[in-house]
């Protein structure tokens, strides 16, 4: 027998490295592929379904019926059984009226909202669209808003059931801001629903007494969580930043970049209850960084956030009202906890061909 070649040439090496990312991707590609057409499959099984009235038509058993025939006429074929089937007739109910007929959409190509919601809706695995539809029930602006988020954030299963769990759609965009009144119209929005209130930092896990030094400590010993719950585009810069204004030495709990935004985002972590005073120290802080850090033409003005153990909410939009600087105020809360794992939020390409086809029994 002869030899078997090795080559041990580095652009080679590289050359097949790169080959195999490459096909790695196109098993990805080819994954959503088909995950896209067979949940536009479950759609319009489920329209005919509601359409023909089946249920009352053919009694309870229909969706055993119904299950038996088609694997008999596509036999290997998964997603069948009358559970799932049941499934499909809710995913169409749960989200009609916010899509429509997508074939139709399809072709009103002036649509662009409706054809992204249609986009995205046929763009999450089917084992997520089986959480959502058992939570969520009928609320449909709830469980898009869910949609959305996996697909703008890449999220696996357990992230869309952690960040469900942590009831976030009811804490975005929720903190007291004054960012109507010093931002421009197009930012303000877009800086509105960046917060969250409360602020959930179960992940950090003090569960012993704790000083303000040691509660920051451990947001950043899990600074990915911590990012995670920020939200999307947070990126970190630095603890205790410090700026020299003038002959003074001043430093900054925690300073961010929003890349969305682009904008520095200052926060500042309290123990304790909110006071008014706490907003001349952050709305200074803000002026300094516009002035020594942010760059002209690039970066957008500032903002600040305020996060603390409690707040009055008439006295925070009363003080507030006193600045002219965009600041939001939230509180936060330790009660819930995150996952152990949140590296790799972007499903594998066996995760996809896993989730895309739950169902079966």
């Amino acid at each position: 027998m002869g030899r078997s070649l090795t080559i041990i040439d580095a652009d080679y090496k590289n050359w097949v490295k790169e080959l195999s990312q490459r096909y790695r991707r196109s098993q990805i590609k080819a994954a959503v592929k088909v995950n896209n057409e067979v949940l536009k499959f479950y759609w319009e099984l489920g329209r005919d379904i509601v359409g023909m009235d089946a249920d009352n038509k053919y009694s309870s058993g229909f969706y055993k019926c119904l299950s038996n025939d088609l694997k008999e006429e596509l036999p290997g074929v998964d997603g069948l059984s009358p559970s799932n089937l049941r499934y499909t007739k809710r995913f169409y109910l749960l989200y009609n009226e916010l899509v429509g007929n997508f074939q139709q959409l399809a072709e009103n190509s002036d649509d662009i909202n409706l054809q992204q919601v249609a986009e995205n809706l046929f763009s999450v695995p089917w084992g997520h669209h089986l959480f959502l539809i058992d939570k969520c029930g009928n609320d449909a602006i709830k469980a898009y808003y869910y949609v959305r988020q996996t697909v703008e954030n890449a999220w696996s299963r357990a992230m869309l059931e952690n960040f469900y769990d942590t009831n976030l759609f009811e804490r975005e965009g929720k903190a007291l801001t004054n960012f109507k009144y010093t931002l421009p119209a197009v930012t303000s929005d877009l800086a509105q629903e960046m917060t969250r209130d409360p602020y959930n930092f179960g992940f950090a896990k003090l569960t012993k007494k704790h000083n303000e030094a040691q509660f920051k400590e451990a947001l950043l010993n899990n600074i990915s969580k911590f990012l995670l719950e920020l939200g999307t585009g947070f990126a970190y810069v630095g603890k205790e930043y410090r700026l020299q204004i003038g002959k003074k030495e001043k430093f900054i709990d925690l300073l961010f970049y929003n890349l969305n935004l682009r904008c520095y985002v200052v926060i500042e972590v309290k123990m304790g209850e909110f006071d008014s005073g706490d907003i001349g120290q952050i709305g200074t802080y803000v002026t300094a960084v516009n002035h020594i850090l942010c760059k002209d033409g690039i970066d957008n003005p500032t903002i600040g956030l305020l996060i603390c153990k409690s707040k009055d909410s008439l006295l925070a939009q009363y003080a507030l009202e006193s600045s002219s600087q965009p600041i939001g105020i939230s509180e936060f809360e330790l009660s819930k906890l995150y996952p152990e794992k949140v590296e790799g939020t972007i499903p594998t390409c066996e995760e996809l061909e896993q989730q895309l086809m739950k169902g079966k029994e």
